[in-house]
């Protein structure tokens, strides 16, 4: 936290061990998967309400959520006053978001920004754009378990239609193989990820000049901060 906050950077953790990393068997499966990923139960619930509410004393801000019930009561927290105002909730991808309505639904639910599925198209994306005013996260590189394609070349055209939004990238094989903290590259896939972010910005810099990018420490970004907060989830009722 200390190391973003210094840089001006945004730093984006997903609280607790997902269903992915989990001993349940509904995520085993091609078929039982595509609905195996929210959070377990009232306790498994609780598990991420206490992790973020560990990771906010710690100064983290930013929290990306793949459970709608989750979002909703997180939301609730944050209104509340038990979470801060200034902790950003983001939607994540295996929420499977692929509509304007559904963006709505995410919008009042209390998501920040959200990530849509992938492989949508520049109308489709526009028409999200119609729908809510958060910001979108957008897929340009993804992982080959997931199409493995790249859509880099698209992105002047995104930002122009999508704006105010976040590219993601995120090349590899898989989700499991490149973010198990003991895994080894990942500082390779980092500098990866600069150069790509890099090319991205001259795309959009030399085919849409009127757009805005935004500079390091930008006032919308989940930059981390000196954490004081000291709660526990068994405080409060939702």
């Amino acid at each position: 936290a200390e190391v973003a906050r210094g840089a001006g950077l945004e730093f984006i953790l997903t609280p607790a061990p997902s269903a992915l990393c989990d001993f349940f068997n509904h995520t085993a499966t091609p078929e039982s998967s595509l609905s195996g990923v929210r959070y377990r139960g009232m306790k498994g619930l609780i598990e991420v309400v206490e992790d973020i509410l560990h990771l906010i004393d710690l100064g983290f801000r930013g929290f990306l959520i793949t459970c709608e019930g989750a979002l909703w009561a997180l939301n609730e927290l944050r209104k509340s006053g038990y979470i801060p105002g200034d902790v950003v909730f983001k939607a994540s991808i295996f929420m499977g978001l692929a509509n304007p309505a559904g963006a709505k639904v995410l919008e009042m639910l209390g998501a920040d920004t959200f990530n849509p599925v992938a492989d949508l198209t520049l109308p489709q994306l526009a028409a999200l754009r119609k729908a809510v005013k958060i910001p979108i996260d957008i897929h340009v590189s993804i992982f080959d378990s997931w199409g493995g394609f790249n859509r880099l070349y698209e992105t002047p055209e995104m930002a122009r239609v999508c704006s105010p939004c976040y590219f993601k990238i995120e090349p590899g094989p898989s989700v499991s193989a490149l973010y198990k903290p003991w895994g080894s590259g990942l500082e390779r896939l980092a500098k990866d990820k600069v150069i790509y972010a890099q090319r991205i910005i001259r795309l959009v810099e030399e085919n849409w000049p009127e757009g805005k990018i935004s500079k390091v420490g930008a006032t919308d970004l989940a930059i981390p901060k000196i954490g004081s907060r000291k709660t526990k989830a068994n405080n409060f009722t939702t």
